[in-house]
């Protein structure tokens, strides 16, 4: 915007004060390359944001699977209770376990999508040797889904489940990896390149364009200064829109709150376990979860 206004700046002033001649273009033309402007950028943008909504549904869909899987330890795990290898303190152990690691997974989750190394915070979720385990992994959220698996099987083998617990559980960790899956397809798959750079070249033409289409049209030539920052100024803030939504897993303010997303799962799962100190709800920084 700042050189979209020094431009337009000199062009008044080569036009009004220097007496600089045929600066004057048909407004047409340039009419024209706003309105197939004003149909790329608005393309441009439905995908970005496309982009942007996928993803909070990825995540709902995580909220939900998380809150299925916790539900399946504790009342599967619960419902041998009547059985003679029923051992109540491995029973409790074991849930708390899985649980505690369907938590650790989402918060892992978050940290590898964002790209940030705060790994400590899955300390308290985690044993010391499952913490060492875990950090060696070059995929930890798919190193702790490999955890549970083998907690599970553990399980079946010692009598704390049976029959076809399993398998449901499975199935419940089968739709999270594969949420995992979409998340990092977004991730690691940006919006082709071309729209990002023609949106703003062409966005960038129109705006050193436009002054001299104003020259002929505005009772004053001065005009075009305010003119021209203002009309230029709705397609910046329109491509700039799409290019923050293009990218929701940046730890940004206009990003997918992962962070709060995360809180809420913790504080299901922590709240269906029972017995557990249940975190605070995330607060807004400025207005903005994260």
């Amino acid at each position: 915007m700042m050189i979209i206004m020094g431009w337009s700046l000199l062009v008044w002033i080569a036009s009004a004060h220097l007496g600089i001649s045929r600066l004057t273009l048909p407004f047409t033309p340039i009419g024209i390359l706003g309105s197939a402007l004003a149909i790329f950028v608005g393309f441009r943008n439905n995908s970005a944001y496309g982009r942007w909504w996928e993803a909070r549904q990825v995540w709902g869909g995580i909220v939900n699977s998380s809150r299925v899987l916790a539900r399946l330890i504790i009342t599967f795990t619960d419902s041998h209770a009547h059985q003679e290898q029923y051992d109540q303190e491995r029973s409790e152990a074991f849930k708390k376990r899985l649980v505690m690691k369907a938590i650790a997974w989402t918060h892992a989750l978050r940290l590898h999508l964002r790209r940030q190394d705060e790994w400590g915070i899955l300390k308290e979720y985690l044993t010391e040797d499952e913490y060492q385990q875990i950090q060696t992994a070059t995929n930890k959220p798919y190193a702790l889904h490999m955890s549970i698996g083998r907690d599970i099987y553990k399980a079946m083998a010692n009598g704390t489940l049976g029959g076809f617990d399993s398998f449901q559980m499975e199935g419940q960790l089968l739709a999270l990896t594969n949420y995992q899956g979409s998340a990092e397809r977004i991730k690691n798959t940006p919006l082709p390149r071309q729209y990002d750079y023609f949106t703003r070249l062409f966005v960038m033409l129109f705006a050193l364009a436009l002054p001299f289409g104003l020259l002929d049209l505005l009772p004053f030539t001065w005009l075009i200064v305010p003119v021209t920052i203002l009309v230029s100024g709705v397609f910046v803030i329109m491509e700039h829109t799409g290019a923050a939504n293009e990218n929701p897993f940046e730890n940004q303010v206009t990003d997918v709150p992962l962070t709060a997303i995360c809180n809420t799962i913790e504080r299901d799962l922590l709240s269906a376990l029972g017995g557990q100190e249940i975190p605070e709800v995330t607060p807004s920084e400025k207005g903005y979860l994260f």
